[in-house]
């Protein structure tokens, strides 16, 4: 009972810090897992307690979702669950890191490159990218958020809109935990304190941010996505 209590604490304040900034508490989440969870269950736990973080922070926020954005999105993430579901043990993951850094601190920073990549730039890609990708490597979710912060200018459909893109990525990993047999009503009561905390977060944590300045907030995800990008970039290298 005390493990429930601990990661359901660790849940709603890691969901309070997303809520916030639009991301970061998965990320916090899965570093601390680790620490009290067989390795087999940590990615099947933090995906249901993500799926609760995200899908409640969308509701919590629901009229500043772009809706219009959706269909582009989910088409590309069917795509890429197919696509990566072949492709999983027969590509190369040690260099998607350093892509994914060099790509949001190019697109959050430098204007040519931005001005560049502008016609390439597709939800269906972001879509086919992050879903695809997150079914094996950690930290796409800023994909999608590196975009919407250049195309949105308000932080509410930044972190509504890109919570829905994360509710659909974290979604399609459910059929994947089902294949693998991993059997979560075992962990139900665990679960159930994780998901209320995710939730209970994701409130507090929508309340602080509909009360903040829209641009020192903006400047704030951008300057934390590239400290993230950063240390992607330092962690693939450096190992």
């Amino acid at each position: 009972m005390h493990l429930e209590y601990i990661l359901g604490l660790i849940s709603f304040i890691t969901s309070v810090i997303a809520g916030v900034i639009g991301f970061g508490g998965g990320m916090l989440l899965i570093a601390v897992l680790p620490l009290f969870l067989n390795p087999s269950l940590i990615i099947p736990i933090h995906g249901i307690a993500q799926l609760a973080s995200n899908s409640s922070r969308m509701v919590f926020s629901l009229k500043y979702v772009q809706w219009p954005l959706l269909p582009k999105f989910l088409v590309g993430s069917l795509i890429g669950v197919f696509l990566f579901g072949f492709l999983l043990l027969n590509i190369s993951t040690e260099y998607v890191p350093i892509g994914i850094g060099m790509y949001i601190i190019l697109s959050l920073w430098s204007k040519r490159f931005t001005k560049l990549i502008k016609k390439y730039e597709s939800y269906y890609v972001i879509g086919l990218l992050q879903t695809g990708l997150g079914l094996i490597v950690g930290a796409t979710g800023p994909l999608s958020l590196a975009v919407l912060t250049k195309e949105l200018s308000s932080k509410d459909e930044i972190i509504a809109t890109s919570s829905m893109f994360m509710t659909i990525s974290h979604l399609a990993k459910i059929p994947v935990f089902m294949a693998i047999g991993v059997s979560l009503l075992e962990h139900f009561n665990l679960l159930m304190y994780m998901v209320l905390g995710s939730i209970f977060g994701s409130f507090i944590g929508t309340r602080i941010r509909l009360l903040s300045n829209n641009e020192k907030l903006i400047f704030v995800i951008k300057v934390l996505l590239s400290v993230m990008a950063l240390r992607m970039l330092v962690t693939a290298i450096v190992l």
